[in-house]
């Protein structure tokens, strides 16, 4: 299909809103009439066809009692899906009353086979036809969808000397067309876009980067794609076309089979109707509907190739309580025996579930095939440092860099996305890490990497140009350090989270006396602590090495020396982090950072837990160059030049 050709179908259904939903419509509501009837028109010149073999055949099986007649009446469609009503749309153009043209519609749409049917029904097409009928439009959309002028079937049409009038419109056009009106629905509403579409610039080079890496190792056979917020399906339809180049080639035969969960219903309906009008059936049935963090449609499920860009910042509360609460949660994918923890908690905040979507595809990797798995994931900036040690999403980050699965993290340009202009990075991750990868992680600023566009789209003010993909690449197929590529070992990211207690203090009580639990808490309770008092000696080791450190100090008791511990007094509590590169340990940095302040602080270390955080900010900062003092003073003799004799004028004087 030429571009004219497709234009002029874009702009005819675009122009089919206009003339017959203005006045009935709010434009933002257009989508819910004009999508699915793209939907229903094309899949209605699709079956026109084959019509007549369909209802003799649907005739047959009734006559013989068979209950399972998809397969067969699939098979005498030609197609993934078939309609058993009497009528084809171009049969309801005209009708003596609206309440028949209201019947045979509704009759000729529940005749659809059930895929198309749950389409219909997530677009809540049904809705619109007391509308449509109310305002006397039904008739005349149908009209216009059927125009002799506009041809969206996958035949072409003749003229009556045998000579092609309109060319055929091949499945892959169609889906073209078929997302451009969706693109253009989204910039209408594009406060929504992003909750289901990401920028094609931006899913190219999750695509590159998945692939690119492992070009060479990719042999014949059948991969396996899988989103897991996959939207309308455009990550998996770029991942799909990448994929079979890059086979292409390399003289490779591969089997592709794309896979994903949406829990949007309209979001949904259009990713179904879009693998039909493409002619991928059999992908559609792959496509689950629901939440995938509390209801995943594909759990048993493993891939090889897996993208997304998950919802960030929004609440997964809904989700939690259907999982049985926070503190019930038993999901395999997010409570797992690790570190020495059968119950490791991998829950993050209610408030924002991003880094789950990211765990659950980890939990679907293959570890049994030499490629193994490769995953791309779009998050802003909360995923990089948000949670404290011990927490959800700070355990998360420990599980993946300890594993060593995160290859690299690239800081994407602000205002790249529809919907919001924040801070966004691409997570890359993979089970078969090169050698020259093992053990590092490759931080990416491709911040300043952009070209503006011409036109806002949303909050979309930029994207990147082929070459940047290119560039941006290339830097992962061969890593290397440059001003904007910094790699780290692992550990690099990581810190032990200390406690420091301070002993707790109590006037007026004999510092030579052990004093009860029980006792010191009456002292507490009678008002008696002093931050200029006495140590209260809570132990006593007769035997034993002092270790400030742990908290055991020397003592004289009653004339002898020995081992103690004190009482900690809980509103002297501190923590710090201490890296886990630091050298020296906990020990060399508490003696350098700590003692040198309070002398009588110690380490819980039954508190120690271990963190793991990566922040941009820290390895890619530039500091603004100071002016210097000559620059200042030429700036200030040059401005005292300017104004020379002003205040003379003003005053007068």
């Amino acid at each position: 299909m030429n571009l004219s050709q497709h234009n002029m179908i874009v702009n005819f259904i675009w122009g089919i809103a206009d003339d017959c939903l203005r006045d009935v419509y709010v434009r933002g509501k257009y989508r819910d009439v004009i999508l699915p009837m793209t939907v229903i028109r094309r899949i209605d010149a699709m079956l026109e066809s084959s019509k007549q073999d369909v209802l003799k055949i649907k005739k047959q099986l009734d006559d013989a009692k068979v209950t399972n007649q998809h397969p067969a009446l699939c098979h005498a469609s030609g197609q993934a899906f078939y309609n058993t009503s009497p009528f084809i749309l171009r049969d309801l153009k005209s009708r003596s009353s609206q309440h028949k043209l209201k019947a045979d519609f509704e009759s000729y749409l529940d005749g659809f086979s059930d895929n198309v049917q749950e389409i219909l029904d997530k677009f809540k097409f049904r809705n619109q036809i007391p509308t449509m009928i109310e305002s006397d439009i039904l008739g005349l959309i149908i009209e216009k969808f059927t125009n002799p002028e506009i041809n969206l079937s996958p035949n072409p049409v003749m003229d009556l000397n045998g000579n092609e009038r309109l060319p055929a419109l091949d499945n892959h056009s169609m889906g073209m067309i078929f997302e451009e009106l969706i693109r253009r629905f989204n910039e209408e509403n594009n406060e929504e876009a992003g909750e289901h579409f990401t920028p094609r610039d931006v899913v190219k080079l999750m695509a590159k980067l998945i692939f690119l890496p492992v070009a060479d190792k990719i042999e014949s056979g059948t991969y396996l794609v899988y989103d897991g917020a996959c939207g309308t399906g455009g990550m998996l339809t770029v991942a799909e076309e990448t994929l079979l180049q890059l086979a292409k080639e390399h003289n490779k035969e591969t089997s592709i089979h794309l896979y994903g969960q949406e829990s949007q219903p309209e979001t949904y309906a259009i990713l179904k109707a879009d693998l039909l009008l493409k002619g991928e059936g059999s992908e559609a049935e792959n496509m689950k509907f629901g939440s995938t963090l509390s209801a995943d449609g594909l759990a048993l499920k493993e891939f090889d190739f897996m993208l997304s860009n998950p919802p960030y910042g929004k609440s997964w509360k809904s989700d939690q309580e259907r999982m049985g609460g926070k503190g019930d949660i038993r999901d395999h994918r997010f409570i797992i025996n690790y570190a020495g923890d059968p119950e490791y908690k991998m829950i993050t905040r209610s408030s924002d579930g991003q880094m789950l979507f990211l765990v659950n595809k980890l939990s679907k990797m293959k570890n049994n095939t030499a490629l193994g798995s490769r995953i791309a994931e779009v998050h802003n900036g909360s995923s990089l440092f948000t949670g404290d040690a011990g927490q959800g999403e700070s355990n998360i980050r420990r599980w993946i860099i300890e594993n060593d699965w995160l290859e690299a993290i690239i800081a994407l340009p602000e205002n790249m996305f529809y919907n919001t202009g924040i801070a966004t990075y691409i997570w890359l991750l993979s089970n078969r890490k090169t050698e020259n990868r093992k053990g590092y992680v490759q931080l990416i600023n491709a911040g300043s990497w952009y070209v503006p566009l011409r036109k806002n789209l949303g909050k979309k003010n930029c994207e990147f140009s082929e070459e940047q993909i290119k560039q941006i690449a290339d830097l992962v197929i061969n890593p290397r350090e440059t001003e904007n590529s910094k790699i780290f070992p692992n550990k690099a990211f990581g810190y032990y989270k200390i406690t420091v207690e301070r002993p707790l203090r109590v006037k007026d009580i004999d510092p030579d006396t052990v004093y009860s639990a029980k006792e010191i808490k009456a002292f507490i309770n009678a008002g008696k602590t002093d931050e200029n008092g006495i140590k209260v000696i809570k132990k006593i080791h007769k035997s034993g090495k002092a270790d400030p450190l742990r908290g055991l100090f020397e003592h004289m008791l009653s004339g002898r020396k020995c081992i103690v511990e004190y009482e900690s007094d809980t509103s002297l509590r501190d923590t710090e982090q201490v890296p886990l590169l630091e050298e020296g340990g906990i020990e060399a940095f508490f003696k350098r950072e700590v003692i040198p302040y309070v002398p009588d602080a110690w380490v819980d270390e039954s508190k120690t837990q271990i963190g793991y955080e990566i922040s941009f900010t820290r390895y890619f900062y530039k500091p603004v160059q100071m002016r210097t003092l000559e620059e200042i003073t030429a700036d200030i003799r040059a401005l005292e030049k300017e104004t020379e004799g002003l205040l003379s004028d003003i005053t007068g004087k």
